[in-house]
Formats: C-alpha cells, sequence, structure tokens
C-alpha cells in the first residue's frame, strides 16, 4: 500500500502550485522535498509507480511521432552538436570552478568533471513532454523539435549506459528486428478492440511487456524498447485514440516521478549552494541550444520555444551519477546536489515556459531575420489564399464544422490544424487544410492579413489554446464574427469575457440536437410554437 502521506503531500503541493499559477508537477516536486524533511523515504512501490509512468509516457509519445522527425538533420545534427559543445561548455566550468577552490570538485579528475558535463548536457524527457502535452503543443513546429532532440539524446543515454557498465545487449537482441513484421499484426489487433478497457488494457500490455520487459531481458533499455513499439503502432488511425485513452493514467503515475525526485536524499546548505551555482549556469546550456538550431532552417520562432522547453536538467544526471559514485569516480554528495539541480531546473523552466511566447516577442526583433526561402516548407508562414471561414483545430468537431459551413452556407473554408498527420490525412479527403500553430503570435500576424476572413471558429481541444487565440484576435481587432467550443461549463464566462460572438458547450448542443431530432421525428412541435 502507497504511504498515505504521499498522496496527501502530492495534493496539497499541486493545489499550492495551482493557487500560484504554476504547474502542478512544481507543487509535487516541493512536496517530495517537504517528505523528504519529515523523514520519509523512497519506497519500492513508489519506484514501481513512477517508472511505469515513465515507460507509459513514451510510450504514448511514440503512437503520437512520426519516425521520418529523427531523420531530419536539424534533430539529429542539432541533438549531437547541442551534446559534444554542450559536454565541453560544461567539463570547462567545472574545471574552472574546481581552480577556484570549490571543495566538492577538489578531488575530481579530468574524466570526472567530463562526466558530470556530459550528464548536465541532457535535458528531460519527462518534464518536456509533459509540458507540451498540458498546452497541446507535442505537435506543433517547436514541439517536434524538441521531442526528437529529446529521442536522441535518450539514445545517447542508451549507448552511454551501455557502454559504462560493460553489458552488451544479448545476441537474440538482433531478432527484435522481427516487431516490424509483427507490427501490421499488431494494428490488426487495435481495430478488432474498440474503445474500451480492452483497448487500454491492450496498450499497457504493448508498453509494459513487448516494449519494456522484453527490451529488458534482451539487454536493451526497457524505456527505449516503449517508446519503439509506439513508433510501429503510429501509422495506425487508432493510434492518437489509444494515447487519449491512456493519458490520465499516465499523469496520474508520473505524480510518482516528480515526488521521487525530491525525495532522493535530504540535502544540506553546500549541496543547495552547489545546485543554485548549476541553476545559474544553465542559460549557458540555453545559449548554446539557440545557437545550435540557429545554424537549420527554422523561424526564429521555432528555435526559441524549442530552446525554452529545453532548458532544464535531466533526471537521467541521476542515473550519470550513480553510475559514477558506484565507480568511486564521485562523492555521493553530488547525488544529491544532481537532484537538487534537476528539481530546480523544472521550476525554472515551469515558469519560464509559461511566459515562452512573451519572451519570443521581446527576442525577435533582436534576432536575424529568416528568409521564407531559408526556412523548411514545415516552418513557412501559411497562406490563407481566399478562405471566408477559418476553422482552428480540424479534430471530429472542427471537421464536422468545416462541412457544415461549406456544404450547407456555401463559404470557402480552411481548416488548420497543428498535427501534420492529420493534415495530410484531411487534404487526402478533399479538406483546404494547412498545418498552423494557433499558439503561434506569428500565425495570427499572416492569418490576419486576408481580408476576405470574416468568421473564426475555435475548435481546440484544449481550453487553454481557444482562450490564447481569442485573445491574439481580438489583440489584432479582428472585425468578424469568432465562434468557440468549450467542453466544460466553467470554461464558457471566460471565452465570453473576451468577447466571443457564440460561445458552444459540446455536451449542451450535442443534447439539444439530439432532442429536437427525437421530437421532430416524432412530429411533436416546440411549445414555443404555440405561445402567441
Amino acid at each position: 500500500m502507497i504511504e498515505p502521506a504521499f498522496l496527501l503531500a502530492a495534493f496539497v503541493g499541486g493545489l499550492g502550485a495551482i493557487a500560484i499559477r504554476l504547474p502542478p508537477l512544481v507543487g509535487f516536486l516541493v512536496a517530495g522535498f517537504l517528505l523528504n524533511a519529515l523523514g520519509f523515504d523512497r519506497t519500492p512501490l513508489l519506484d514501481l509507480i513512477s517508472d511505469i509512468g515513465v515507460t507509459l509516457l513514451l510510450f504514448t509519445i511514440g503512437l503520437k511521432l512520426d519516425v521520418r522527425t529523427l531523420l531530419r538533420g536539424d534533430v539529429w545534427g542539432g541533438a549531437t552538436l547541442h551534446m559534444l559543445g554542450s559536454s565541453l561548455l560544461f567539463f570547462g566550468l567545472l574545471a574552472l570552478l574546481k581552480g577556484w577552490g570549490l571543495s566538492l570538485l577538489a578531488d575530481s579528475q579530468w574524466q570526472t568533471l567530463l562526466l558530470l558535463g556530459f550528464a548536465l548536457s541532457f535535458s528531460s524527457t519527462v518534464f518536456v513532454i509533459k509540458v507540451l502535452e498540458k498546452r497541446s503543443e507535442t505537435q506543433t513546429a517547436y514541439g517536434r523539435l524538441a521531442i526528437g532532440v529529446l529521442i536522441m539524446q535518450d539514445i545517447f543515454a542508451v549507448l552511454f549506459i551501455t557502454a559504462s557498465t560493460g553489458k552488451l545487449p544479448s545476441v537474440w537482441a538482433l531478432g527484435l528486428v522481427l516487431l516490424i513484421p509483427l507490427a501490421p499484426l499488431l494494428r490488426q489487433l487495435l481495430d478488432r478492440l474498440g474503445h474500451g478497457e480492452m483497448q487500454i488494457l491492450f496498450g499497457m500490455l504493448l508498453a509494459l511487456v513487448l516494449g519494456y520487459s522484453l527490451f529488458e531481458a534482451l539487454g536493451v533499455k526497457g524505456d527505449l524498447g516503449a517508446l519503439i513499439i509506439g513508433l510501429l503502432l503510429a501509422p495506425h488511425p487508432a493510434a492518437q485514440t489509444l494515447a487519449r485513452s491512456m493519458f490520465n493514467i499516465k499523469e496520474l503515475l508520473l505524480v510518482g516521478f516528480f515526488l521521487g525526485i525530491g525525495l532522493t536524499a535530504m540535502p544540506e546548505l553546500s549541496h543547495l549552494s552547489m545546485a543554485l551555482l548549476l541553476l545559474a549556469l544553465l542559460p549557458l546550456k540555453s545559449l548554446l541550444y539557440q545557437l545550435v538550431f540557429m545554424r537549420f532552417p527554422m523561424r526564429n520562432r521555432t528555435s526559441i520555444l524549442a530552446t525554452l522547453s529545453l532548458s532544464n536538467y535531466s533526471e537521467f544526471g541521476l542515473i550519470v551519477g550513480a553510475i559514477a559514485v558506484s565507480g568511486g569516480l564521485l562523492g555521493e554528495d553530488w547525488l544529491i546536489v544532481i537532484s537538487l539541480a534537476v528539481a530546480l531546473s523544472f521550476g525554472l523552466s515551469a515558469m519560464i515556459n509559461a511566459v515562452s511566447e512573451g519572451i519570443y516577442r521581446w527576442l525577435e526583433p533582436r534576432l536575424p531575420k529568416r528568409l521564407r526561402g531559408e526556412l523548411s516548407p514545415s516552418d513557412r508562414p501559411i497562406e490563407v489564399g481566399d478562405a471566408e471561414a477559418v476553422v482552428l483545430g480540424m479534430g471530429r468537431i472542427g471537421r464536422s464544422v468545416y462541412r457544415r459551413l461549406q456544404k450547407q452556407y456555401g463559404l470557402r473554408v480552411l481548416g488548420i490544424d497543428s498535427n501534420p498527420a492529420s493534415i495530410k490525412m484531411l487534404s487526402s479527403r478533399g479538406f483546404n487544410a494547412v498545418e498552423g500553430d494557433a499558439l503561434d503570435s506569428d500565425f495570427w500576424d499572416k492569418l490576419l492579413m486576408s481580408p476576405g476572413v470574416h468568421m473564426v471558429v475555435l475548435a481546440m481541444p484544449h481550453h487553454a489554446g481557444n482562450l490564447f487565440a481569442l485573445k491574439q484576435l481580438r489583440s489584432r481587432q479582428f472585425p468578424g464574427k469568432i465562434t468557440a467550443v468549450v467542453e466544460f461549463p466553467e470554461e464558457i464566462e471566460p471565452i465570453r469575457e473576451l468577447g466571443a460572438s457564440a460561445v458552444f458547450h459540446v455536451y449542451d448542443e450535442a443534447g439539444r440536437a439530439l432532442a429536437d431530432s427525437a421530437a421532430e421525428e416524432s412530429g411533436i412541435e416546440p411549445v414555443s410554437s404555440h405561445l402567441g
């Protein structure tokens, strides 16, 4: 049974973070340190919950990832250049601190400093993806870049762990290539399971058994196995549905991960001082990300937001630290320092990413301009053409709105979605749809240049995205009508306050339409028609 104090502390910490408008995960981190101060330790059950959460996270990311993303030069090239540059940068800075007499580094050899530099060069896969998912930005241009870089870093991590432990994968690991011809069979089975508990159970089976357990048994990192299994299922239309079905389970289990960071060890003042010093060096790591990304053909917004999302330290540093401690290269104090630095970087990164769009707007005029011809096709501003109505968010509701406006009212409609796979599918079905990020302020400047657009429908799945879009429209004095869809009743008033022409609650409207249809089929006239 899990410690009741863990659940209570996590809830209170998350509630406190929400109260001051920070992501709940910051509260979970603080809760972990408070539990540590009260004498609680990590338990095997908490570690198990954390491990399962991370495994499911990587599996669901694989379900949503196009493997071709990893073959892009800005992904593998950017990840490699940053890994080398950042490792050397931290090596030099730590050597300088040792020269100044820092006690924690007094007995460190150059190999130890290089190992620490390598550990600090990583960004946190768990943290970054969680932040991107909360903002519904995993499929944006900068989100795909950040996730691609993180996956490349995970591959580097696997290579390091293999080399450092001296344990090569089993020769039977070569048989894992047979998973490729097995993938179509898995997709067919997914088709037959529907959308209930069997679909979720199948996902857990794939992630934890076929992914994690099989790969671990063959001497390959289990988390990587879960990611690969997800990638094999990604082309299937039901992959997105499966990812959504597992979302809440994964989010709940990841609470254990963030609590565990704080419960790693009890810090002293010297540990906190060193962790704060590492936090002060974090902007240099961010600057290196930005300089690397600017070498590739992408917009400034893509490079800046990807840089800000990756501006943190990784839990992988704890793994490197543990390996170094077991080999006698590091003292145990460094495990505490790294865990503190990781936690502090999560808190700082969460606050920075909450205002990332504002940071971009401030930095953009100060950066070199990128000409349209220099950009990759997926990162160029969109052309709205002669559209009269724009639908933002081409999920099931957005597609229904698009068809109704086009067929019933004869409007020229443009559908916009940030998911390139969705756009490809919609285009093949005859929709006038383009890839675009509605959370991109540059996108709005481009969109509203067309005088023919006089109607915008906000049908994005997340309330925060619709709010942001509405603010952008109003701040640019959009003269047309704006209609928004909300999922929960408490979301109606904030949308109205920002000036939406009409707000529709999904379930209320569905119920009203169903009642009207049932009454019409039964020949019952509305009561209002008999009045007056």
